[in-house]
C-alpha cells in the first residue's frame, strides 16, 4: 500500500477481533516507525504506554473510559504521553551523530527556547505526540491493521494508574488491531475553499 492508499484509507475502527494479536515483530515495527516522527530539536518527547494488562484496560474501559470496545477488543492498545522536560535531560544525546557544530548549536539553543515557558513546552510535547500517532495509524494501515485514536476517557484517572510522572502529559490513546466491522462512511471533509488561506486571513 501506498502512502496516499494508506492515507485515504485509514478510519477510525471501534469493533475489532479480540483474538487476534500481532506478533513481536509486527509491534516492533509499528513502534520503530512512530519514532521517525519529527519533534522540535528533535527531542522525541514521545513515551509510549504500551497498554497491555487485561485487567487495567478492563479497568480503563469500564471505569474511566465511556466503555468503548476497543480498549478492550483491539490487539494494541498505546497511551501517548509525553516528556515536557525532555529539553532538559542530556539533551546532547538527541544530537550525537550530528556535526559537532551543528549539536552544539542546538543544544545550546534549546535550553533558553524552553525556559520558563511552560506553555510552549507542553505543546511541543502535544505536537509531538500528535506527529506520531499519524506515523503510528498510517503504519499500521500500511501493515493491514486499522486504528482508531480515543481521547474519551478520564485522563486525571488515567494518569494515576500509569503512574504519570509529574512533568509528563497525556495525549490520546491509540487502538490498533483486525476489525470486524467498518468504519461508518465517511461524514464528510469540509471543501478546501474553507480551510485554506493565501497569505493572511
Amino acid at each position: 500500500m501506498n502512502t496516499f492508499e494508506a492515507i485515504y484509507q485509514r478510519r477510525s475502527v471501534k469493533n475489532y477481533d479480540p483474538n487476534h494479536q500481532l506478533t513481536p515483530e509486527e509491534e516492533q515495527k509499528l513502534l520503530e516507525a512512530a519514532i521517525q516522527s519529527p519533534t522540535s530539536f528533535n527531542i522525541q518527547h514521545w513515551r509510549f504506554v504500551i497498554l497491555r494488562d487485561p485487567e487495567l484496560r478492563q479497568k480503563i474501559r469500564k471505569e474511566f473510559g465511556k466503555d468503548q470496545a476497543q480498549m478492550t477488543d483491539a490487539s494494541l492498545l498505546i497511551l501517548f504521553t509525553a516528556d515536557t522536560k525532555a529539553w532538559q535531560k542530556e539533551p546532547e544525546r538527541y544530537w550525537r551523530n550530528a556535526p559537532e557544530q551543528v549539536a552544539e548549536l542546538l543544544v545550546n539553543w534549546m535550553g533558553p527556547f524552553h525556559e520558563g515557558r511552560e506553555w510552549l513546552q507542553r505543546d511541543e510535547a502535544q505536537r509531538s505526540i500528535g506527529m506520531a500517532m499519524q506515523t503510528l495509524m498510517l503504519a499500521a494501515k500500511a501493515m493491514g491493521y486499522d486504528s482508531c485514536p480515543m481521547i474519551g476517557f478520564d485522563i486525571d484517572e488515567v494518569g494515576k494508574l500509569i503512574n504519570l510522572p509529574e512533568d509528563h502529559v497525556i495525549g490520546p490513546m491509540v487502538a490498533i488491531g483486525k476489525k470486524v466491522k467498518d468504519a461508518w462512511p465517511k461524514p464528510g471533509q469540509l471543501p478546501l475553499n474553507e480551510l485554506v488561506v493565501e497569505n493572511q486571513f
